[in-house]
């Protein structure tokens, strides 16, 4: 068994086809194919079945992918730690984001620096909804990943927070209001975002007791808003997540009532393990937030 075909594998189960696996990794598909197989007859197990042209993890392919990916983040960390030594001249570091409130106002300032700071550091970023970041961490797809706190799962650094606050259409009664409970947005139409909090927002919700009446979801928070400022719907999101410059007569938001915060911040599965190029990335954005400079 070697870290190729580990790598291999690993690559045809996230791309769910050995022909999408072949052109990221840039060789042939027949290397592909050869990969696998020579991995499954030492095994002595199959990992992978084609089924109308799609490729499938068997049960165990499923079991063993975690752990295989778990030898690969392990390899990568030998490699950083001894490249660490030579002053971190090289190394590949995986992050997860979601939403605009990590993807624009956070990785920014922190990548900004950090490719400053280590230059051959390769960066791979995969956006997905907050849930899906917790999955890839767990996965080990990614060494770091920003998350809603708390992730008691995780070792965690906070390292922002903001408020909740009600979307709402220009023109709504309760626009017109200084503040807007949970129960106030059950009477319309809701539009469920996947971009940063609808864990949270989905929680808040049961905690109170309440069911908003879901009648959108969306991936993406522009196409929430878009939605707010048709008319169609009411939401709620975090307040950061909002663009810094939303067009004009879209919509207005107001915070909770009372107040609802929500903490954002940087997740590793362990920091004992971690990588040093994930060790210096968490390291780095905490530092900005002591100083202040994942505010602007």
């Amino acid at each position: 068994m070697t870290l190729t075909q580990l790598q291999i594998f690993s690559l045809v189960a996230e791309l769910q086809g050995f022909t999408a696996a072949a052109a990221r990794l840039g060789i042939s598909q027949s290397a592909v194919s050869h990969a696998i197989r020579q991995l499954e007859r030492e095994l002595d197990v199959e990992l992978l079945q084609r089924r109308q042209g799609q490729t499938e993890l068997t049960d165990i392919g499923r079991q063993l992918l975690p752990r295989m990916r778990g030898m690969l983040g392990l390899a990568e960390t030998v490699r950083q730690e001894a490249a660490d030594a030579r002053g971190m001249r090289q190394g590949t570091l995986r992050i997860g984001s979601f939403g605009p409130t990590s993807s624009m106002r956070l990785l920014p300032a922190i990548l900004a620096q950090y490719r400053a700071l280590y230059p051959g550091i390769e960066i791979h970023i995969d956006e997905g909804p907050d849930r899906q970041v917790l999955q890839w961490l767990q996965d080990r797809r990614i060494d770091a990943g920003f998350v809603v706190l708390p992730e008691p799962s995780f070792d965690t650094y906070p390292l922002l927070e903001d408020q909740m606050v009600a979307v709402l259409p220009v023109g709504h009664p309760l626009a017109a209001k200084p503040s807007v409970s949970l129960a106030e947005l059950c009477g319309d139409p809701f539009v469920l975002t996947e971009a940063g909090s609808a864990e949270l927002v989905s929680h808040l919700f049961q905690a109170a007791r309440l069911q908003p009446l879901v009648r959108y979801r969306c991936a993406q928070l522009l196409s929430t808003l878009e939605i707010v400022a048709s008319g169609e719907a009411v939401t709620l999101v975090a307040e950061m997540a909002l663009p810094r410059t939303p067009y004009p007569g879209g919509y207005v938001s107001r915070p909770l009532s009372p107040p609802v915060t929500r903490r954002v911040g940087l997740a590793v599965l362990s920091e004992a393990e971690a990588s040093p190029a994930a060790r210096a990335f968490m390291q780095l954005a905490t530092r900005l937030q002591r100083e202040g400079g994942l505010t602007g």
